[in-house]
């Protein structure tokens, strides 16, 4: 009997990464009914983070709540509840800004006018739960409000020449003239998932990079960053930091107000006993949307591929695509949706089916 750890990322925009590891799951049963399966998604701190933690923490509890999202409608969504700890005793909540604040809920790109007041609410619904600590992954953000709208939420107060509040998301930060912590929520221990070390500004801050995505462009962009540069200075953000431009500022403002940025997937693996889960497999599947080039320093696969290593387990990668440049030699078996479905378009529209087939053809090869 083969034991199987399923610890896929999400596949951004078409799968999340719990129902991922259930297709694989399900195509390698297929092949080997007996087969043991042990559930681990995985995250980098974006979407699919807390349904990562809800899937492979026993107890894990998912609370709902409604939160200003940033198409400017009320988002129904949830943030999970992890049971106390030696080093949480009231519990720890899960927290991500895509399913509060993210990209994927608006129509339409709103660079101007999107915020992370849900994230924000979310935040605060967690603290008054009473938990012990905070986990929040903050990837796939849809705006570049410098965190204001998360720290508002917080107790901070944003003012413009009137000494009133100035206008939401990326629109108002060329107003502020004034900004106030003093009413800021205290912050218990809290962890910032994130997979990019961009500072707030400059060539490399939240504007110029991740701006575009968001639907800043020309002028836009350099008023945004000189906006930043501006918040900075007013709210005492570290410039430097690296991670401070993810999310569109937010890692700079959770710094600000006491929270530790640590990589994500590394993060995400601790908390879920990836390594405990790993040192007992045979084999071990991981994957994303699209494994390329890019995909080492932190991301999933590759973590995951080098945890699997020190355990001496067999490695294998699922992916919506794999490119030329990617490095397959991490994994005894690699398999890129795209060809087995004969198209990216095809791949996408029924991502379940595809992985069935893929779990399928890993277990015919790598089946004890």
């Amino acid at each position: 009997m083969t034991r199987v750890v399923l610890a896929p990322d999400s596949f951004k925009g078409s799968i999340a990464a719990a129902d991922a590891a259930r297709a694989l799951a399900e195509g390698w049963a297929s092949v080997e009914p007996g087969a043991e399966f042990v559930m681990r998604p995985m995250a980098d701190g974006g979407e699919g983070t807390v349904d990562a933690f809800a899937t492979a923490v026993a107890g894990a509890q998912r609370m709902p709540i409604t939160v200003d999202g940033p198409a400017a409608r009320p988002v129904q969504t949830h943030w999970v509840l992890l049971p106390p700890s030696p080093d949480a005793p009231r519990g720890t909540a899960v927290i991500d800004l895509a399913s509060t604040s993210g990209i994927e809920l608006v129509d339409e790109l709103r660079p101007w006018d999107a915020d992370t007041t849900g994230f924000g609410q979310a935040v605060v619904a967690a603290l008054d739960h009473g938990v012990s600590r905070l986990v929040l992954g903050i990837g796939s953000s849809a705006s570049t409000d410098g965190g204001t709208g998360l720290l508002t939420a917080l107790g901070a107060r944003f003012l413009g020449a009137d000494d009133r509040p100035v206008a939401s998301g990326a629109r108002g930060l060329a107003d502020i003239d004034e900004v106030d912590l003093s009413g800021l929520r205290p912050a218990p221990d809290v962890l910032v998932l994130s997979d990019v070390t961009n500072p707030l500004s400059g060539p490399r801050g939240a504007a110029a990079v991740f701006g575009p995505q968001k639907g800043l462009a020309g002028q836009g962009i350099a008023l945004v960053d000189e906006s930043l540069e501006r918040l900075a200075a007013l709210a005492g953000f570290d410039l430097g930091l690296p991670g401070g431009g993810a999310a569109g500022g937010t890692g700079a403002a959770l710094a600000r107000w006491g929270a530790r940025l640590v990589p994500g997937a590394v993060e995400v693996a601790h908390l879920i006993g990836l390594a405990d889960a790993v040192a007992s497999a045979d084999v071990v599947i991981t994957g994303e949307g699209s494994y390329d080039g890019q995909s080492g320093d932190g991301k999933v696969p590759s973590f995951v591929a080098g945890v699997v290593a020190d355990a001496g387990a067999t490695a294998a990668v699922v992916a919506g695509r794999i490119t030329d440049d990617a490095d397959t030699d991490l994994f005894a078996a690699s398999i890129s949706l795209t060809d087995i479905a004969g198209s990216s378009e095809a791949s996408q529209a029924a991502p379940a089916r595809w992985l069935r087939e893929a779990g399928a053809r890993l277990a015919r090869a790598l089946a004890g």
